[in-house]
């Protein structure tokens, strides 16, 4: 019997010592307009609660608990934070094309990496897709971002993307013979037939990809002669899907032309990217089969503005010139078909944090200016299957939410103007005191 006091003791003791569990941080939000982008509907005088980084509660008039910080944005309107399917926070085009391939180590890249992560944080994007990096550098970002080191958006990385021989991700093509770059053998995406290309997907998996990219054709920023051949073949096409599938993993397909487009659609991946010489067949596959368009139709204006002043070689621009006004009327062909639109800029083509000045595009060659917004918040949630956790200002899910002066539904470009910007409930943005 004693024994048993004892032990009764013991615990009773153990629980008063335990720590007590800190209370939750409550924000609340008085949202002056609030852009519900699963109904379409813009709500006005809402409150948004905020308990640690999910949203509690949102109406009009609900009651602020006791002890919550009040965020006033009475004069903004509130909506989800955006998403870009399609970015690349390892680079940036320098001022000069050479340089930049020939000077710098993968170290010089990875120092100034969270500078770019923040900016499209600071620009209203609380979460990408970050479709290849060099040297684990998207890996390595993601990472410290996820536990708090560094401010960024929420990432989803795909390491090293797959490529053909000679293809747009070989970055020797062009150049001579016996070029080293100098880095891990094993650091690289490319893979020539079935074989080789699910080691490459188990490599990148092993790696830490979250999602698998596939250059289903050639490409623009790069010195394959095409910028739209079909460079993988069907089977191997397939190899990266399966593959992939069994590891748990989706597929992103960057492809330019027709015939690529078709072979990755055909393969099972998840989405295309580009899709710029997307023909009327390749449409109706992409309906069929439920596949995604991710199309990076602002980065023609500042390839053909700003690339020859940086030294890049003429044929690369001509390839731009060649397929960027071909590409914002397919996808206006796309987008009057029906075919799923999330939004993607491939963010490195363009200094990062203008990731906003897309919208102004998507508008122009056929969206709405709601259904542009709903293609990087539920539509890109979609893509990225994070649904249940974030895209829409719901009761439950993160408290990802961003603030833009005006009504973006009559001009979207007041998206390029993020005021607020919080984060699973932290705030790293907020209006200058008036």
């Amino acid at each position: 019997m004693m024994k048993k006091i004892y032990l009764l003791a013991g615990l009773s003791l153990a629980a008063i010592a335990a720590p007590a569990q800190p209370a939750p941080t409550l924000k609340a939000i008085k949202a002056g307009r609030l852009l519900d982008v699963v109904s379409g509907q813009l709500l006005t005088n809402q409150t948004i609660l905020v308990a640690d980084d999910k949203i509690t509660g949102i109406g009009p008039n609900l009651p602020v608990p006791a002890g919550a910080e009040v965020i006033d944005l009475s004069n903004a309107t509130v909506l989800p934070g955006l998403m870009d399917c399609h970015t690349h926070l390892s680079s940036e085009p320098g001022d000069n094309y050479y340089e930049d391939l020939f000077r710098k180590s993968p170290i010089d890249r990875a120092v100034v990496a969270h500078v770019y992560a923040a900016r499209t944080l600071q620009a209203g994007f609380t979460m990408v897709r970050d479709l290849g990096g060099g040297s684990l550098i998207d890996v390595s970002l993601r990472n410290a971002i996820n536990a708090g080191t560094i401010p960024g958006p929420r990432m989803l990385v795909a390491t090293f993307a797959l490529s053909a021989t000679g293809g747009h991700g070989d970055a020797t093509t062009g150049f001579a013979p016996g070029l080293n770059f100098g880095e891990n053998p094993d650091f690289t995406g490319i893979a020539d037939g079935p074989d080789e290309i699910r080691k490459r997907v188990r490599n990148n998996v092993k790696f830490g990809a979250d999602w698998i990219k596939v250059l289903a054709t050639a490409g623009v920023l790069s010195e394959e002669g095409s910028a739209g051949a079909a460079l993988y073949s069907f089977d191997e096409l397939k190899a990266a899907v399966d593959e992939a599938h069994r590891w748990g993993r989706q597929v992103a397909a960057h492809a330019h032309g027709a015939e690529g487009i078709k072979l990755a659609v055909r393969a099972g991946v998840t989405s295309i990217e580009h899709g710029s010489l997307l023909d009327d067949e390749g449409i109706q596959l992409m309906k069929k089969n439920g596949t995604w368009l991710v199309a990076d139709i602002y980065d023609d204006d500042y390839i053909l503005s700003e690339y020859a002043k940086k030294g890049f070689p003429a044929k690369i621009v001509e390839k731009e010139r060649s397929i960027g006004r071909l590409q914002r009327e397919n996808f206006r062909k796309a987008v009057r078909a029906g075919v799923k639109i999330a939004y993607g800029t491939d963010a490195s083509v363009y200094p990062h944090g203008g990731n906003a000045k897309q919208f102004f595009y998507m508008v122009k060659f056929g969206l709405t200016p709601l259904q542009a917004i709903q293609s990087a918040t539920i539509r890109a949630a979609e893509l990225l299957q994070w649904q249940d956790r974030t895209g829409s200002l719901t009761a439950g899910k993160l408290a990802d939410i961003v603030a833009v002066p005006g009504n973006p539904l009559d001009d979207v470009t007041v998206l390029e103007k993020v005021l607020f910007v919080m984060k699973e409930g932290k705030v790293f943005k907020q209006p200058a005191a008036r």
